[in-house]
């Protein structure tokens, strides 16, 4: 943790400080953050909605941040809980098999005005919907977000191997998959 970060925190844990530290929290962070979540639940408002939670969960909770991991992987480990929450909120209320939510975010995807990607992208966005759960974080997360092992092992609370084992396999079905595409 750099001393910029040390001072962010400590700013965010000042009750003098607390809203100008906030923002620039949300400057520094809600791109990256957004990216992360939309990545997982494919539609914008819903990251939208869920980017709002994020922010709502960390300012009533930063007072109790332990920093013993970084504000970064603190802040995706809220994201990525929240994100995950969303899609069993939506398995629960839709009474939807997990096999379902892949129609349900490939449905999103497609019907997302906000989508500004080309044929291509679309097909690779689709391939990576079709992984399970776990592996479809894991690879948005090294593929797209560039994350090291390490970091995404204190997001996610697993181990580097098992995070390289849900990497590897994860690209082996996306290729797969686009493999099928082209025939």
């Amino acid at each position: 943790m750099d001393s910029s970060e040390k001072e962010l925190i400590a700013n965010l844990k000042s009750d003098g400080n607390r809203e100008k530290a906030f923002k620039v929290l949300v400057k520094t962070y809600q791109v990256r953050l957004y990216w992360h979540i939309r990545k997982i639940v494919m539609n914008h408002d819903d990251a939208d909605d869920i980017l709002q939670n994020v922010y709502i969960k960390v300012w009533k909770n930063v007072d109790s941040f332990r920093e013993d991991s970084s504000l970064f992987t603190w802040l995706f480990r809220i994201a990525t809980n929240e994100s995950l929450s969303f899609l069993q909120q939506q398995k629960r209320h839709s009474l939807v098999s997990m096999n379902e939510i892949s129609d349900y975010l490939a449905e999103s995807l497609e019907s997302d005005v906000y989508f500004e990607g080309d044929e291509i992208q679309k097909k690779l966005q689709l391939a990576i919907i079709q992984l399970p759960e776990k592996q479809r974080i894991v690879f948005n997360m090294k593929y797209f977000d560039e994350m090291k092992y390490e970091e995404m092992s204190e997001i996610l609370k697993t181990s580097v191997g098992a995070l390289k084992a849900s990497f590897h396999f994860a690209v082996k079905k996306v290729e797969e998959f686009l493999k099928e595409e082209r025939k």
